[in-house]
């Protein structure tokens, strides 16, 4: 059975996380932290690779010694390297570390601190207000602590994952089932593309109900059925992802997949527009008495219910029925309609590839522009850029931009906001640039008031222009920093300056929410991949997914723009 890149990265994450725990050499955890982020960006299975003899050393960050530990993996499924240290470290500090709010660094300083290597121990230690009084937790990050265990608990200690990863792992089973039966339409909240999920409702029509389902059941990366049904089964596959699979009739597919696509809120709120028309809707269609109305597409449904048809990403009961009755649903953006890029970066900073390389992939997807923004000199783990190495970047780049067809290079950086709100290059250089990305990297634990007050007084610089990953979050792994966003986004619209949606899957920061009150308080906003890498310029359809789920159109979002109207935008 084939590796999925997951597997290879969730091994090698551990084996970094246990490394970081036993204190090893910074420079070693890194080497393992590089290689995941080349793996997690790649677009092929490194398994697909070592079956077709493509060298992976080749690829960035991936030495000969990670290369041997990477085939370890494929060729077996585990690592020797991890099972030791699984031996020197308990175990359970590794649940410990799968919190959102922990890491290696908070789980050691709870270790060592506090002697705290389970979750139970974390969560007394938690109520007794132990973890509230160390240096770099406070009460706010103890409060969300025992929230988090809360939840773990409640899930048998299981968590949503990102939507991307999801994404890898069901698409073989995906590719699988389409040659056994018709119809195959991921549901749920996949299909509604919300950033994370918590398992896979498929829906699929058969001729021989009887051999699909068996054939579903016996996908060869399914490692337990725990269900098996006439026109329904569940199975676990190899990786802990949970797949239902259910087989519906031709004739009542729309409904079925209006019905599985939920969400439960937007169910609801559909039966109770039928009620109200006298009209019941399930998921066998819309009836009124015992004659069925519709059922055979969704757009079927909603007609029959007096609405206009409904995208996923927008299926939450958050107005979407009364923008619909009242034929006000918004054109969500598509994904061609992305004119270029505007945060990415390259082997200058922390990327992978050189400015050309980048450049070159960016102008094969199509893009009219696109911005390289390396780290400024604050983020010296990244190799950040200081104004003497900017300022031959400049030059570097406009020697390209005389060479390089169909596409503008724009100059660029992503500059760190420091702690005063002041940036961290010089005004000089900053405005000989086409577009200054500004982002926090440090202190992250501000109170909601300071961090706010810092990127407000950012926002002054007329150099300003765009907020990265405006929540500093990370999914899964780190929660947004304490802001008042709505202050920052009216205060951003009054001075002229825009804010991002990182298309980065780990990220996706802004999130829904906030883009949809960006859209209410009329600030536009970027959709970037912060890519680092080649294969990275691809996360632009999980922006764009996030983009649709806030309600944005086209007209919504800077970079929908040719570079002449771009250009007029962001001057302030």
């Amino acid at each position: 059975m084939p590796v999925h890149n997951k597997e290879i990265t969730d091994k090698l994450n551990e084996v970094a996380d246990l490394l970081d725990l036993k204190g090893e050499n910074e420079f070693r955890v890194r080497a393992y932290r590089n290689a995941v982020r080349t793996i997690s960006g790649l677009s092929k299975s490194v398994a697909e690779m070592e079956d077709n003899d493509e060298n992976i050393s080749s690829l960035p960050d991936i030495g000969d010694s990670m290369v041997e530990k990477i085939e370890e993996i494929v060729e077996t499924g585990n690592l020797k390297q991890l099972e030791k240290l699984k031996k020197e470290i308990p175990s359970s500090l590794v649940e410990i570390m799968k919190l959102e709010q922990m890491g290696p660094e908070r789980t050691k300083i709870l270790y060592e601190e506090l002697d705290i290597d389970s979750i139970s121990d974390l969560k007394k230690a938690v109520e007794d207000g132990k973890v509230e009084e160390l240096k770099g937790f406070g009460k706010k990050t103890a409060d969300n602590i025992k929230r988090e265990i809360k939840e773990y608990s409640q899930k048998g200690g299981s968590k949503r994952i990102k939507r991307s990863e999801a994404e890898e792992e069901i698409q073989p089973l995906i590719k699988y089932l389409e040659d056994k039966m018709d119809d195959v339409t991921i549901a749920g909240s996949f299909r509604r593309k919300k950033e994370t999920v918590g398992d896979i409702d498929i829906l699929a029509t058969s001729d021989d109900v009887e051999n699909a389902m068996k054939a579903f059941t016996e996908f060869d990366e399914v490692d337990r059925v725990l269900a098996h049904g006439e026109k329904k089964s569940s199975v676990k596959l190899r990786t802990g992802l949970q797949v239902d699979l259910r087989i519906v009739g031709k004739n009542e597919f729309g409904a079925a997949l209006l019905y599985f696509t939920g969400s439960k809120e937007h169910s609801v709120a559909l039966r109770k527009t039928g009620q109200e028309k006298d009209l019941k809707v399930n998921e066998y269609g819309v009836f009124s008495g015992k004659k069925k109305l519709a059922a055979k597409t969704e757009e079927k449904m909603y007609k029959a219910l007096g609405l206009h048809y409904i995208e996923p990403e927008l299926r939450e009961d958050k107005g979407e029925f009364e923008a619909s009755r009242n034929n006000n649903l918004p054109k969500l953006i598509e994904l061609n309609d992305i004119k270029g890029d505007l945060q990415t970066h390259s082997k200058a900073s922390d990327g992978k590839y050189t400015i050309k390389e980048m450049v070159e992939a960016a102008r094969d997807l199509g893009y009219e522009y696109y911005a390289v923004t390396d780290h400024s000199k604050k983020v010296s783990m990244a190799n950040g850029l200081d104004e003497k190495r900017l300022a031959e970047q400049i030059e570097q780049i406009d020697e390209l931009n005389g060479k390089m067809k169909k596409i503008k290079i724009l100059k660029s950086v992503e500059v760190d906001i420091l702690e005063d709100g002041s940036l961290d290059l010089p005004d000089d250089i900053l405005k000989e640039l086409d577009i200054v990305i500004c982002s926090i990297h440090y202190n992250m634990n501000l109170s909601k008031k300071k961090q706010t007050r810092r990127i407000l007084k950012a926002m002054e610089n007329p150099n300003f222009n765009i907020l990265a990953h405006p929540t500093g979050r990370r999914i899964n792994e780190r929660s947004p920093y304490d802001l008042d966003m709505e202050e920052i986004m009216k205060e951003a619209k009054d001075k002229g300056c825009f804010l991002e949606i990182n298309a980065n899957p780990d990220r996706l920061d802004l999130d829904d929410d906030n883009a949809r009150l960006a859209k209410e308080i009329g600030l536009k906003l970027s959709i970037s991949t912060d890519a680092h890498s080649v294969d990275n310029l691809n996360f632009m359809k999980y922006g764009i997914a996030q983009a649709r789920r806030g309600w944005l159109g086209k007209e919504d979002v800077l970079n929908t723009r040719a570079w002449k109207d771009l250009k007029k935008l962001l001057k302030r």
